[in-house]
């Protein structure tokens, strides 16, 4: 692991929640003249190294976007690629990540879904259900816009006010804190409907590095960088260093 930069008052170190837009597997793939689906399977392995550098790392919880509600418009043979590539990354990681002591959840909308993968992921959800050690949160067939929505309609009917507070647990990730540092791999610069809600305050890290290429290196210059951030939450900076020495005092 990279040496973390020291932090001064008011700056953080180690980020408790992480989130990726693991971006890039059909780039990767093309530059290699493969097929798009081998590019995702690569994807896996990159998501297999992070998981377990995150472990290593102190980090509780890691939440990814694997698959957004709008990639159902990509070519048919892709997004039959990729269920099949789900169900099978189920089977194989799904124990690998228990005797971890990874508690796995799933965010996103699951009506609609084939029976079979609906299943899978209620089935990983159950075989995880009591594991602490980290939280892996695995966007699939999720929107930010569909994650509100479903969040204000529930309250409705359920007859509650909806303020901040009421929205916020009425999510998909409720039972996890808003991330600290949210990731874009691939070169683009835009968070393309990925928790819209919960990263009002989050620190953004983009890089060019296709996900496929993603590894421990590159989440620790991720890691450093936030790391010189100061996170003010709408206050100064002097309100954000004042806070933190009476804490220490």
């Amino acid at each position: 692991m990279s040496e973390h930069l020291s932090s001064p008052p008011g700056f953080s170190r180690v980020p408790h929640h992480v989130a990726i837009v693991m971006d890039g597997n059909g780039r990767w793939a093309k530059q290699r003249h493969l097929p798009r689906v081998a590019g995702h399977k690569q994807g896996v392995d990159a998501l297999r190294r992070v998981v377990q550098a995150c472990l290593d790392r102190g980090i509780s919880v890691l939440t990814v976007f694997a698959f957004s509600s709008e990639n159902w418009n990509r070519p048919p043979e892709e997004v039959s690629g990729l269920m099949q590539l789900l169900a099978m990354a189920l089977s194989r990681e799904v124990p690998k990540l228990s005797k971890n002591g990874i508690r796995v959840c799933f965010a996103g909308e699951r009506e609609g879904l084939s029976e079979r993968v609906a299943q899978g992921l209620a089935r990983a959800e159950r075989a995880t259900a009591d594991n602490t050690r980290m939280i892996l949160n695995v966007c699939f067939n999720y929107g930010g816009r569909w994650d509100i929505v479903q969040a204000a309609r529930r309250l409705a009917q359920q007859g509650q006010d909806i303020t901040e507070e009421s929205l916020s647990t009425a999510l998909s990730l409720a039972h996890v804190p808003d991330p600290d540092l949210l990731i874009r791999t691939g070169g683009e610069m835009r968070i393309s409907n990925f928790l819209l809600w919960q990263s009002a305050y989050t620190e953004f890290y983009f890089t060019g590095c296709l996900w496929p290429d993603f590894d421990e290196v590159e989440l620790d210059s991720a890691l450093n960088d936030y790391a010189r951030r100061e996170r003010r939450f709408g206050k100064t900076s002097e309100q954000v260093v004042g806070a933190t020495a009476s804490v220490h005092a």
